[in-house]
């Protein structure tokens, strides 16, 4: 049997949607898929003594979801005052005009195409909605675009894909990139360390109790892929597809194309760094 516990990050049982930290609630989309996992976490986050709540990631566009996410602000007693977005695929930012529609919020955003209002999400900046601290943190790798972010009061981190709560995730290339996305797991392991960061908050999955066993895991991950990406050349698998059928062997077919992916970013990094 394998508990919890002793899976990378230390995955939180129970049903994913709901309370997860003071201050951070997530509202399940159903959209379930092998890449999406269990559905899309839509994050309502807010000081718990304030009446305005700030959401990441609204999600596809699905009105239901949409509905459902501000009915749920709203029977705490807050009403949604900003949008946020930590990437564009369209599982987290699809739904986005709408419900900003339907809450007339501004959506900020790093990629200017998503944003609705003047204000974009840039290094260093803190969101300060209904009291609530949340700092923006880089994260490019699994999309140029991508970010997190760092909620200080609950030491929890809101991952979007870069970190997710079961499995790993995918260099998006030719947008993401495997060395922008090494980058940013030492910004987030620095978090851990530096800032006492404990929790993600992913964009897919179950919280994780143990951000820096994650976070570790991953980098782990990301170099034992490598090693073997290399070799699988070195040993005659010159293109993607070659390389995937070899390397990810054990992995669901239906999961190929998206592996495919994070191999093309990988030879990339062993090109560029003269490896291959």
């Amino acid at each position: 049997m394998t508990y919890a516990a002793s899976l990378p990050g230390q995955p939180r049982g129970g049903a994913i949607g709901g309370p997860a930290t003071d201050r951070a609630v997530c509202v399940l989309a159903p959209n379930p898929s092998p890449m999406t996992l269990d559905g899309t976490n839509t994050w309502i986050v807010a000081e718990p003594d304030s009446d305005l709540a700030v959401v990441i990631d609204p999600g596809p566009l699905d009105d239901g979801h949409l509905r459902n996410v501000i009915a749920t602000a709203e029977r705490a007693g807050k009403q949604i005052g900003l949008t946020l977005l930590t990437h564009g695929h369209p599982d987290h930012a699809e739904g986005a005009v709408r419900f900003a529609e339907l809450t007339r919020t501004r959506v900020r955003a790093l990629d200017p195409e998503l944003r609705l209002g003047d204000e974009g999400l840039e290094q260093g900046d803190v969101i300060t909605t209904g009291g609530l601290e949340l700092r923006v943190v880089p994260t490019p790798g699994h999309t140029a675009d991508s970010l997190s972010f760092h909620l200080p009061a609950d030491a929890a981190v809101l991952t979007g894909d870069t970190v997710l709560g079961r499995g790993t995730t995918v260099v998006a290339h030719p947008d993401g990139r495997l060395g922008d996305y090494l980058d940013s797991l030492r910004r987030l392991r620095s978090l851990t360390v530096d800032d006492g960061v404990g929790t993600v908050l992913p964009g897919h999955g179950p919280v994780l109790n143990d951000a820096q066993g994650v976070v570790e895991y991953y980098l782990a991950h990301r170099a034992n892929r490598l090693a073997q990406v290399e070799t699988a050349v070195e040993s005659g698998h010159r293109t993607p597809s070659e390389v995937v059928a070899h390397v990810y062997a054990d992995v669901d077919r239906s999961l190929w194309p998206a592996a495919e992916l994070s191999v093309r970013a990988q030879l990339d990094y062993l090109g560029e760094h003269g490896l291959i």
